[in-house]
């Protein structure tokens, strides 16, 4: 049998999270549980995301699969220890026993952090090449929020990032990393890898990949890389700048076909173009007092309060009641919807049944040093046990788990509690509840980015908030403790600024 029809057995599985320094609830084994923890014929039957493309590209080429563990869970503060090392031990466990294969494709994120390890996916990638040996192929598909470090680099043949955001193209890049193994198992490939980047740290608000943008040039100039064939892959990261580690950045990741110095030279030129972005990824901010005076003054809504602050998705908490209070103080008469994560009294509302008038304390119970609870009377209009299925992005076709989850009215305020931060991504946690988006004047999107897809429709304005939380839309206000100056934006100039390259070669034996 020929080298390029040969069946191979691939080694499958992953561990995907966003993990934050700054706050948010820490992430358990109960984290991963509610959302994804698949193993053997479990992980097997996928069919969407990113190991749903996997498998479904090395289906096309004839490979056999071994299935190791794989989890993912809602962005949260770190992992605790005692879950990491119970992940970890089970997808290394898996691997043990699925040797020997002929490669291993994993599906990653790239900013998770445990307790005392701040590289979660390095840690994992060098204790995978530890047991395949040099000679077995490794690829991972990540997240272009992914703090790329030294470690991933030199432990891994390959990397493939989203090329969107808003996510939506999970399922393609998981046919990309699948693709990449194939080339490089039947020589098509022989991959030199360079990672550059700079030290340049901002949200996700102007992030965007498509129409006009700053980082969307950035993206375009990576996909035309490869169109161009001066690169077999180019990836653009804009870092996750959430955790506080050292030598964070983004920048480029290219791989060439045994070309290491052009990797390292087109790199290079995609982290350089990055940084020369910066001051345009830097967002204008308003208060919530002055974007509720603003959105009261047109003619009808709804109007986006875009809370990024407290976003679930980045890792915060999801339980800041900052803007609630602004829109309690402006006697707001119209429909208003706002999303908090309050387990407490989402259990009240269960426990006392549809129809009944409480008096609550609402928000920052979980992360209760950016703010204080508001104290509200209301009626308790609808209640749920928080599940709901995404309609798109990471988790296309999964189930969501809020948790006992309730709809609690104070006059015109819609408010939707949650026992479980859930990522954010089409309103579904609106919808199970009985809220209606369209109709409201008001509506709090606790997100950078994905409420253009739930609201963009039919939104009459935006405004990003400047409130207080884990997940800012600026980091102009955040001094990292670990992470060592200089960087973008506590300087906003670094002379002689020149990127940091990491490189890796493969070499087959």
């Amino acid at each position: 049998m020929s080298e390029s029809i040969m069946k191979r057995t691939i080694a499958v599985g992953g561990l995907f999270i966003e993990c934050n320094h700054l706050g948010g609830r820490p992430a358990d084994m109960q984290a991963f549980l509610r959302s994804e923890y698949l193993r053997g014929a479990d992980l097997l039957a996928v069919r969407a995301g990113t190991v749903g493309g996997m498998l479904d590209r090395l289906k096309n080429c004839g490979h056999a699969v071994r299935p190791l563990l794989m989890t993912s869970a809602c962005p949260s503060g770190v992992i605790t220890a005692d879950c990491y090392a119970r992940l970890r031990g089970e997808l290394l466990g898996d691997l043990e026993r699925s040797l020997p294969c002929d490669g291993v494709l994993l599906a990653l994120h790239g900013a998770a952090a445990a307790e005392g390890i701040d590289d979660v996916e390095g840690d994992l990638l060098a204790a995978v090449r530890e047991r395949v040996g040099d000679a077995t192929p490794i690829v991972g598909a990540l997240d272009h929020h992914a703090h790329v470090t030294r470690t991933m680099v030199e432990s891994a043949d390959g990397f493939v990032a989203w090329d969107t955001y808003p996510h939506r193209d999970a399922w393609e890049t998981g046919c990309r990393a699948a693709s990449m193994l194939d080339d490089i198992l039947t020589g098509a490939l022989r991959p030199t890898m360079a990672l550059a980047k700079v030290p340049l740290l901002v949200s996700g608000v102007l992030g965007h990949t498509d129409g006009p943008g700053p980082f969307a040039d950035v993206m375009r100039h990576a996909k035309q890389l490869e169109c161009d064939r001066q690169a077999y892959s180019a990836s653009a990261f804009l870092v996750h700048p959430y955790l506080d580690a050292d030598d964070m950045g983004g920048g480029g990741l290219v791989i060439t076909h045994d070309d290491l110095a052009g990797a390292g030279r087109l790199a290079r030129e995609l982290a350089l173009q990055y940084w020369s972005k910066r001051s345009e990824l830097e967002p204008d901010l308003v208060s919530p007092v002055e974007a509720i005076a603003r959105g009261r003054a047109m003619a009808a809504g709804p109007v986006i309060l875009v809370e990024t602050a407290d976003c679930c998705g980045g890792g915060a908490a999801g339980d800041s009641a900052a803007t609630l209070r602004c829109l309690l103080d402006s006697g707001i008469q119209q429909p208003s919807l706002i999303p908090i994560v309050d387990p407490a009294a989402a259990q009240a509302c269960h426990a006392a049944g549809i129809g009944a008038e409480l008096t609550l304390n609402i928000g920052h119970s979980i992360d209760p040093g950016w703010g204080k609870p508001v104290n509200v009377s209301g009626k308790v209009v609808a209640i749920s046990d928080g599940t709901f299925t995404y309609r798109g992005g990471i988790w296309e076709g999964r189930q969501g788990q809020m948790g006992p989850a309730a709809r609690f009215d104070v006059g015109s305020i819609q408010i939707a509690l949650a026992s479980h931060p859930t990522y954010e991504w089409c309103g579904e946690q609106f919808e199970i509840l009985g809220m209606q988006p369209q109709s409201a004047r008001f509506v709090v999107a606790k997100n950078p980015m994905n409420y253009q897809l739930a609201f963009g429709a039919y939104c009459r304005a935006a405004f990003i908030l400047d409130t207080p939380g884990p997940t800012p839309a600026t980091l102009r206000h955040v001094r990292h403790r670990r992470l060592r100056r200089p960087y973008f934006p506590a300087d906003q100039e670094i002379p002689g600024l020149q990127p940091t390259v990491y490189t890796h070669e493969y070499h087959r034996r």
